[in-house]
């Protein structure tokens, strides 16, 4: 039975399998593993424990010549806010979750080199919210850009600012936007998302140089059987912070829902759909459809209503997320 008053709280900043880092209020790091019978109520996962998580740990033993760090015992993992997860490949009603109370993401979108649809950034975003995750649209390689392009990228911004988001111009070659960056990051957890190309790793070394993260992208979509483990790590950012590093995801696993759901995590056609005229108005065929009509009068943008209408027909969006 463990003593209450020798309990301490850290947060888990790597996860090697069966061992978790734990750094404590105080920044000391501990190597903890798990007491046997500490589950998560409700979720059925590979491991009870994940990176971002704040847990209840009790010292064991103190670092000595071979050990350099000194080992704890996992009691308690504290309620998550949000967590991300990816399903076990040989349990199939188990999941895999890769890091937990993440405060916000950045998706990396470039208008060219490579293209980043906005299919891509809106499912991006649904699955996000899904998740209860906020999202930063960062807009890098801006150096590159034409006249056309710019126009696009304002035009981009303007959509997406409209129904609240965010959104950052960077240039790791130029460092433009790079302090703007820093500034969102700062005391905060965030994880990097985008296409393969977009300059992820080029923007982290630059406000962490010698930040050497795994930048092997994997779609949840199209190759998932490339996953097997996944190790997790949050890094501190010498300006306060963490990054969280995963060899995981360029795009949540969307969520077990309902077709009717889907609209929910389209912030303005949520909003909008309080007007129609049946309260299950799927927004393709019925009438009196106020998001239809929005769209018409340019109140919607025809991109986003786009990919919500694919998202509907697509049979992903029912995949189980556990």
């Amino acid at each position: 039975m463990n003593n209450p008053s020798r309990l301490k709280r850290g947060i888990v900043i790597k996860s090697t399998g069966s061992w978790f880092t734990v750094k404590d209020d105080n920044g000391l790091k501990y190597e903890c593993k798990i007491k046997g019978n500490l589950r998560i109520k409700g979720l059925k996962t590979t491991s009870p424990v994940a990176v971002g998580d704040y847990v209840d740990f009790e010292f064991l033993e103190k670092e000595s010549s071979d050990r350099p760090i000194p080992l704890g015992l996992i009691y308690r993992v504290h309620e998550r806010k949000n967590y991300i997860i990816r399903r076990s490949q040989n349990l199939s009603r188990q999941a895999h979750i890769i890091a937990a109370n993440i405060d916000q993401a950045f998706l990396i979108i470039t208008i060219a080199y490579p293209v980043t649809t906005t299919t891509f950034t809106d499912r991006f975003l649904a699955s996000a919210e899904a998740y209860r995750i906020p999202v930063i649209l960062v807009f890098n390689k801006t150096d590159l850009y034409d006249q056309e392009q710019n126009k696009q990228l304002e035009e981009l911004s303007r959509i997406y600012r409209k129904i609240g988001y965010t959104c950052l111009h960077t240039s790791a070659t130029t460092g433009a936007g790079l302090d703007e960056l820093q500034k969102y990051m700062t005391e905060k957890i965030s994880v990097f998302n985008g296409h393969s190309g977009v300059g992820k790793s080029t923007l982290i070394n630059k406000l962490q140089p010698g930040l050497e993260l795994k930048t092997r992208e994997i779609s949840d979509y199209h190759e998932r059987g490339k996953h097997t483990t996944t190790f997790s790590e949050l890094h501190e950012l010498w300006f306060g912070g963490y990054i969280i590093d995963t060899p995981g995801i360029k795009a949540f696993g969307m969520l077990e829902m309902e077709a009717w759901e889907i609209s929910h995590y389209f912030r303005e056609i949520f909003q909008t759909s309080s007007e129609c005229q049946y309260n299950n108005c799927s927004h393709t065929h019925e009438p009196g459809c106020a998001v239809k009509s929005a769209v018409e009068k340019g109140d919607i943008a025809v991109s986003r209503f786009v990919s919500y209408l694919g998202l509907l027909e697509s049979d992903q969006k029912y995949r189980p997320a556990y």
